[in-house]
């Protein structure tokens, strides 16, 4: 009786070798690449269908996937999980190949996108803004936006819930730390810095090392990034809300490049519902259009965009709407549409418009990516990213033709089209996996310990691999800093005269005046002394006139001096 299937025998062939001799150790990037495509791209269909009464065909459906998957880069997907909780800003250099993450962690994170390979995707550093804290007890902030220099993509800008903008290098590296402001002046014009928490911030479009900020001291400020100690200009908003005294909170600034006027623009939103525009050159001293009611009192408009002509200005507030505005009739919106908002739970909730100007992106409350039509802002594409959890953060880099985005679960998606897009994600998966070496994973080394070795061997082990942890400290953590093993916690490296007892050779011989220790004083003191018989340098004159010493002898206590007596 046979019972040996089919089945059996296919995975049976699995074990065996197909050829003989040396095999190919290419990688096929065609199916590395493969194993990234998204299996749903659209859901516009659906509901497109439910709003009709569903007389779409299938087959139409299938052809408009094929036609979104070659007009919008989100055919495939790289997933990063670096963080521990909610993504709610992300920034490329214009080159595209660093980017950088900010979370609620209230930690950055550093990606090389040229140097990650497909299995060990992971930020290359943590960076904590506030490294320079008095104490690691003290008190960080969430991370709101960061921004990579338009012009250069040496330097980042760090947008923290405190009052000071930071400077950072792509390397990581505190640059400068912006002013801040004195809280108890009154007249917020005489304020070097912002005096309460900074919002968002944008660089010039146009002109290298300007960037504006808004904060919730009721103003917006220009700096010079070479110049930390105060800000360039200062542009108080004042609200004409009812009880806000002239005072709100601005939400989200964005700086545009030139229009039709040949000046570049500053559009702010505030938390009295107005959105405010000034000319970027200035002059400050009073807004050129300002729409009061633009959004509902009392709501957080995080998103706010610029397109890249200048004319069309993109807001999304926290009344459930997007609106379509133009800088040339600033009074009512072109079009607007409704869409829940997230800004009440995560205030970076943002908007942007393609590099092409072609359409608008934006996240949403269901963790679907929302491609928007600029025109009419109606969606054109509505794709799960993270179902079930808020999509914050959108970013469409222009030169990688790739879409980024933040997620409240902490993991940053990058969506692309191998046909469309260029390096990026494209980059790390042309790469063949790294291999690892057996003596890399602690789970399978030996524990020498129970093979009864000497006491002195292990000690030696021990501080071999206590110099190696520490010239690589990275080496069984997590992203995060956690040990991957539970059973095995990091131990941070012992001191040198924690791990031995120094010889007392070694010591006496290598530390200087260590033999003192040990060194009786008054005998060190007698080597000076002059020896019987041998003749006095300073008081030879007494042995001639008095060669036995007289001292003077006191019967009791009571008859000596008080100084004397003081002195015992």
């Amino acid at each position: 009786m046979n019972d040996f299937s089919a089945d059996d025998e296919e995975a049976l062939r699995q074990f065996l070798p197909t050829s003989f001799g040396k095999k190919d150790a290419s990688v096929n990037i065609e199916a590395q690449i493969e194993q990234c495509r998204r299996k749903i791209i659209n859901e516009q269909d659906s509901v497109a269908d439910y709003s009709s009464g569903g007389n779409d065909s299938d087959d139409d459906s299938d052809s408009d996937d094929e036609d979104d998957e070659d007009e919008f880069p989100v055919s495939h997907e790289l997933v990063f999980k670096t963080h521990e909780r909610a993504v709610t800003t992300i920034a490329l250099d214009p080159a595209g190949s660093r980017m950088v993450t900010g979370s609620n962690d209230c930690t950055l994170k550093l990606h090389d996108l040229s140097a990650i390979v497909p299995n060990t995707i992971r930020a290359f550093k943590t960076v904590d803004p506030f490294e320079t804290k008095p104490s690691q007890n003290a008190e960080s902030h969430a991370i709101h936006q960061v921004l990579f220099s338009p012009h250069s993509g040496s330097q980042f800008l760090a947008i923290t819930a405190t009052p000071q903008a930071r400077l950072f290098s792509r390397d990581g590296d505190l640059i400068a730390e912006y002013k801040k402001g004195d809280m108890y002046l009154r007249d917020k014009h005489n304020t070097k810095g912002h005096t309460s928490e900074v919002t968002s911030a944008a660089w010039h479009p146009t002109e290298w090392g300007l960037f504006v900020t808004a904060g919730t001291d009721s103003t917006v400020r220009i700096w010079d990034a070479e110049k930390h100690l105060s800000q360039r200009d200062v542009i108080v908003h004042k609200s004409r809300a009812a009880g806000s005294a002239g005072m709100t909170k601005m939400t989200a600034v964005a700086w545009g490049s030139a229009g039709e006027s040949g000046k570049s623009i500053i559009v702010a939103a505030a938390l009295d519902g107005s959105l405010v525009m000034w000319p970027g050159e200035g002059p400050y001293h009073r807004p050129a259009a300002e729409v009061r009611g633009a959004h509902a009192k009392d709501t957080w408009t995080g998103g706010i965009d610029i397109s890249s002509d200048g004319r069309l200005v993109v807001t999304r507030g926290g009344d459930d709407t997007i609106k379509l505005w133009d800088v040339r009739k600033f009074k009512t919106p072109i079009s607007q549409v409704v869409h829940p908002s997230t800004s009440a739970r995560y205030p970076t909730s943002n908007i942007r418009f393609a590099p092409d100007m072609r359409s608008v992106i934006t996240g949403s409350e269901t963790g679907h990516l929302h491609i928007l039509n600029p025109a009419t802002l109606r969606p054109e594409l509505v794709t799960p990213v993270t179902p079930g959890s808020a999509l914050i953060t959108v970013y469409w880099h222009p030169r990688l033709n790739q879409i980024f985005t933040g997620s409240a679960n902490g993991q940053t998606t990058i969506l692309f089209n191998p046909k469309l897009s260029s390096n990026g994600a494209l980059t790390i998966l042309r790469k063949a996996p790294k291999k690892r070496h057996l003596d890399d994973d602690s789970t399978l080394t030996t524990d020498l310990d129970p093979l009864g070795l000497a006491g002195d061997a292990i000690e030696g082990g021990r501080a071999q691999h206590a110099s190696y942890a520490s010239r690589h400290p990275t080496i069984g953590l997590t992203a995060s800093g956690k040990s991957r093993d539970p059973r095995r916690p990091h131990v941070p490296a012992p001191t040198p005269f924690a791990m031995s007892t120094p010889d007392e050779r070694h010591v006496r011989e290598s530390i200087p005046l260590s033999a003192m220790l040990e060194e009786d004083p008054r005998e060190a003191l007698l080597k000076y002394a002059p020896k019987e018989g041998e003749k006095k340098l300073f008081t030879g004159v007494y042995d001639q006139n008095q060669p036995k010493p007289i001292f003077k002898e006191y019967e009791s206590d009571e008859d000596e001096p008080d100084a004397k007596r003081a002195k015992r």
